[in-house]
């Protein structure tokens, strides 16, 4: 019989989820667990989780692209997406289409009765859905937020792995890195591979880790990597003798990717027994990962620097790879951000590193006005120069009729920053 929901679009859908739940964040698996038992969502291939503060969509691109050059059918689920929702599901590296979207959310919906789901949830679901379906051979799922309560740790994991624990969410996951390092110690299992690739280990991390007997293993200690003599390569190294020589570097920008690589063949060493991986399919993926907005530099010019980074571990990451491109004699900032990040924490590490700030509030309710972002900017740097518009379309399009061939813009401070730059540079 048919229903009000058969014809909705994927726009339509997705404008439902949004008003489907009384909160966007809803902290818990009870609901989701009860909605994927009664769809039958228990997956017969491997899952492999992959959460942290930064860096987890990259290790998350980064090891589909490996398991897909070794010819595996791969499911990857990320969020958020950039400009469409099809980005957070693909299998084999293409998105998803919006026709097996909305089929999923509509055995979802069928399927949950009384119970209420975040958009979120929906995707998570609606995601494994898709793969079961596909008959995919692995899934790679990145966590939304934290990792206890997170809906993807609703489905079982081969291994897990936790990239790195810094401060961010700080409403939901607690404000010091010890209680951030407990809820994402919270997707690792018993007797299951669980990796860390944090310098610094939270102490209840490891602790969490050990008290339900997971396999921790700690990056510099049971697994690392090392830039080879020539600068063009690198080896990873475990604590069992294995080395693997002469791997290229990651496609993707940035030297902190070294450091993603390592715990993506930390990962897949894991798992070889399951998912055995060539030296020549990690070279492939490694060569031809491709991801969007982490720290992507557009061709043309005046350069055009794209970065997701909406955290002081991130915009210290940020610095560094700012500092590797070379001079340039001015460099132009578009900035908005969400009103409950470390705003203060973020300018006051790129502060020196930006001539010209244009300042605008993404298309979100919870996004920090404007006016408030250079009211954080002129305390921490008097002198800057500092520019607000009505949107972040104009004030893009400001910096792209102030800056010289010679000068760099930089967008970064939140998906929807980088994402409403990237519409407008398209047009």
């Amino acid at each position: 019989m048919p229903t009000p929901f058969d014809s909705l679009s994927l726009d339509a859908w997705l404008s439902y989820l949004e008003q489907l739940h009384p909160s966007a964040i809803d902290m818990g698996l009870t609901r989701v667990a009860s909605v994927r038992d009664a769809m039958g969502l228990k997956p017969n291939f491997p899952v492999l989780l992959v959460g942290g503060t930064n860096g987890k969509g990259s290790v998350c691109t980064m090891l589909s692209s490996i398991l897909h050059a070794a010819g595996y059918k791969v499911g990857t689920y990320t969020s958020p997406h950039l400009l469409h929702y099809h980005e957070r599901v693909a299998i084999n590296l293409q998105p998803a289409s919006d026709a097996d979207i909305v089929a999923s959310f509509q055995a979802i919906e069928a399927a949950r009765g009384e119970i209420s789901l975040t958009y979120f949830e929906f995707g998570t679901l609606a995601a494994v859905q898709q793969f079961m379906a596909a008959g995919v051979d692995v899934a790679v799922l990145e966590v939304g937020l934290g990792g206890r309560l997170d809906a993807v740790n609703v489905f079982e994991p081969l291994a897990s792995a936790v990239v790195n624990v810094g401060l961010d969410h700080q409403s939901y996951l607690g404000d010091t890195r010890e209680a951030i390092g407990f809820e994402k110690a919270g997707i690792y299992r018993a007797n299951k591979i669980a990796i860390c690739a944090d310098p610094e280990p939270p102490l209840s991390l490891m602790n969490e880790a050990r008290r339900i007997g997971a396999n921790l293993q700690l990056i510099g200690q049971d697994f690392g990597f090392e830039k080879q003599a020539e600068g063009q390569q690198w080896t990873w190294w475990n604590k069992n003798g294995v080395r693997r020589h002469a791997l290229p570097f990651p496609a993707l920008r940035g030297q902190y990717q070294l450091g993603n690589a390592a715990v993506v063949l930390a990962l897949l060493d894991a798992v070889k027994d399951v998912l055995p991986i060539g030296i020549g399919d990690i070279k492939r993926g490694l060569l031809e990962v491709e991801l969007a907005a982490r720290f992507q530099v557009l061709p043309g010019r005046p350069a055009v620097v794209l970065d997701v980074g909406h955290n002081p571990h991130a915009a210290k990451v940020l610095r560094a790879n700012l500092d590797s491109m070379g001079f340039y004699p001015v460099t132009h900032a578009v900035m908005g951000m969400m009103a409950d990040k470390d705003i203060a924490g973020v300018v006051a590490l790129l502060a020196d590193r930006i001539d010209v700030w244009h300042l605008a509030a993404p298309q979100l309710p919870r996004a920090a006005s404007p006016e408030q972002l250079a009211k954080i900017v002129s305390s921490l740097t008097p002198r800057a120069q500092i520019n607000i518009y009505e949107n972040i379309e104009l004030a893009f399009t400001a910096a792209c009729k102030l800056a010289t061939e010679s000068d760099r813009i930089l967008a970064f401070g939140s998906f929807y920053t980088v994402a409403e730059v990237m519409a407008t540079h398209e047009r």
